[in-house]
C-alpha cells in the first residue's frame, strides 16, 4: 500500500511539474512573440509601433519568474527594451535592438521559445543578427531601404 501511495504522489508531482513547466514556457514564448513584434515594427520603419511593442516586451519580462530566467538576464532584457521604448527615433531604437537580439538569441539556446522553427538571421551591412519566425528576410536594421538584406545563419527547432 505504501508503495502505491508513493507512486501516486510521484505521479501527481510529475503532472504538477509538467503543468508548471508549460506555464513557464508560455511566459517565455510570449516574450519571444513580443520580440517579434519589435522586430516587425522596426522593419516597417514605425518608431511609435516599435516603442509600444517594446513596452509590451517589458511587461512580459516583468511577469517571468526569476526561478525560470535569471534576474540578471531579465534585467538586461528589460533595460534594452526600455531603451527602445524610450528612444525618440527609429535609428536609436535600432542601435539598442542589436543588444536585445543578441540577448534573445542567447535565450533561445536555453529555452524552447516557440513550437515552430526559429531562424537566426544576419545582415552583413548592419553586422547584426536577429530572430525571425520565418525564413524570409525582413531586415529590422534597415527597414524599407534594404528590407531583404541578410541571410539565414541557423535555425532552432
Amino acid at each position: 500500500m505504501k508503495k502505491y501511495i508513493i507512486t501516486a504522489a510521484l505521479s501527481l508531482f510529475s503532472v504538477l511539474s509538467l503543468s508548471a513547466q508549460s506555464k513557464k514556457d508560455a511566459q517565455v514564448t510570449k516574450l519571444y512573440q513580443n520580440y517579434i513584434a519589435i522586430k516587425s515594427a522596426l522593419a516597417s520603419d514605425d518608431a511609435d509601433k516599435t516603442s509600444k511593442a517594446a513596452a509590451e516586451f517589458i511587461k512580459t519580462a516583468s511577469a517571468i519568474d526569476y526561478k525560470q530566467v535569471s534576474e540578471g538576464n531579465l534585467n538586461i532584457l528589460r533595460k534594452d527594451a526600455t531603451a527602445i521604448s524610450d528612444a525618440k527615433t527609429i535609428n536609436a531604437q535600432r542601435e539598442t535592438f542589436y543588444n536585445l537580439s543578441d540577448n534573445m538569441i542567447a535565450l533561445t539556446k536555453e529555452f524552447k521559445l516557440s513550437e515552430n522553427t526559429i531562424y537566426v538571421q544576419y545582415c552583413p551591412m548592419a553586422d547584426g543578427s536577429w530572430l525571425s519566425d520565418e525564413s524570409k528576410i525582413v531586415n529590422p536594421y534597415y527597414g524599407s531601404s534594404m528590407l531583404s538584406c541578410g541571410s539565414v545563419k541557423s535555425s532552432i527547432k
